[in-house]
């Protein structure tokens, strides 16, 4: 075997290692994240008999790179974010800095273990900017709303009683209508964060409905599950992009976050939390538990019995949500039959 490469990849900055068969280190640059470091790149590793490519974020950051790599015939994974520190963690006197984890990345490359097929320009592709744009529009709401209930508890004591929130129509008529009357500064700045939140709900609804139409242009199943809207699905879609590149059930749990780890002691037998995996598609699978917990009869059940064995109100929702990730991955898969690959 030959050597492994391990990238971690910023906005202006890409760390790449080298380690031969046995996780020897062999070299380590930084390159600029533009072409020009790209065929940087390229050429150091030219010198070296390179089998395999891991990068962290390549749907993201190193998104660039991972299409110059691929066009020059190179195997490449994507290494999830997780792997980094569990393998930096093996040499702690080198604490952390880019060359530390591109080295770790590589080590975790050179192991194989939950490497996946990289993210980049899928069948899914447009569907995760959409889902990026929506997610960046209800921050930018929230934050707005946020600054409005500050100005309204200091300059409106009491308001509370008629505002509950701002998430609604109704709350932030309510709103106008205690600022109306009163002539300040602060009720101004009230009344332009109210306008700035009708302008966001208008764009948050614009987009969802941008969303919905992608997601039914797709033909995908997912919407035919129990507990999946449009936009649960496009979570999905968006983010596993070519379900091709999970080669197991359990494969996708690890990337969701799904799959439960051991935190047995003595004649305790217990599983935790995975806070590792993406973020999103976790997400996805706890509104899909939520939504069945509330309608679905076999869902209830299923939870009753797990608590029955003894589990707590938790550790029967992580379970459920290990079981929904099963039936999510098998809807994925049947869809992806005769899709054209990720370029």
């Amino acid at each position: 075997m030959g050597v492994a490469v391990g990238v971690d990849s910023h906005k202006k900055s890409l760390a790449v290692a080298i380690v031969d068969e046995i996780g020897r280190g062999l070299g380590v640059r930084q390159f600029p994240n533009n072409p020009r470091g790209h065929s940087r790149i390229l050429e150091w590793m030219a010198g070296y008999d390179v089998d395999l490519v891991g990068i962290e974020g390549s749907a993201n950051y190193g998104a660039g790179l991972t299409r110059v790599l691929v066009e020059a015939g190179l195997t490449v994974k994507e290494v999830p974010a997780f792997l980094t520190p569990r393998e930096r963690n093996r040499a702690p006197s080198q604490g952390k800095s880019d060359p530390a984890d591109a080295r770790a990345i590589a080590r975790s490359t050179l192991r194989g273990e939950g490497l996946c097929a990289p993210l980049h320009d899928g069948p899914n592709a447009d569907l995760k900017l959409l889902v990026d744009h929506r997610d960046q529009l209800i921050r930018a709401r929230q934050r707005v709303a946020n600054k409005t209930h500050s100005l309204l508890a200091r300059h409106f004591p009491g308001y509370e009683s008629k505002v509950a929130k701002l998430s609604t129509n109704k709350g932030i008529h309510a709103a106008r209508a205690i600022v109306t009357a009163c002539d300040s500064v602060a009720a101004e700045l009230i009344q332009e964060n109210l306008a700035e939140l009708e302008a966001l709900d208008n764009r948050i609804a614009e987009s969802e409905k941008r969303i919905r139409k992608a997601v039914a242009a797709t033909g995908t199943s997912l919407t035919a599950q129990k507990g999946i809207g449009a936009i649960t699905a496009a979570m999905v879609l968006g983010d596993v992009n070519d379900p091709r590149r999970l080669r197991s059930e359990a494969a996708f749990a690890m990337l969701n976050g799904s799959a439960p780890l051991r935190a047995s002691s003595g004649e305790i037998v217990r599983h935790r939390l995975n806070r590792g995996g993406n973020r999103r598609l976790n997400r996805a699978l706890h509104i899909m538990a939520i939504t069945l917990l509330r309608c679905d009869e076999t869902t209830k059940a299923y939870v009753r019995r797990r608590r029955a064995e003894g589990k707590t109100k938790r550790e029967a929702m992580r379970a459920l949500k290990r079981h929904l990730s099963d039936v999510v991955y098998r809807s994925l898969m049947e869809d992806c039959r005769g899709l054209p690959r990720a370029a």
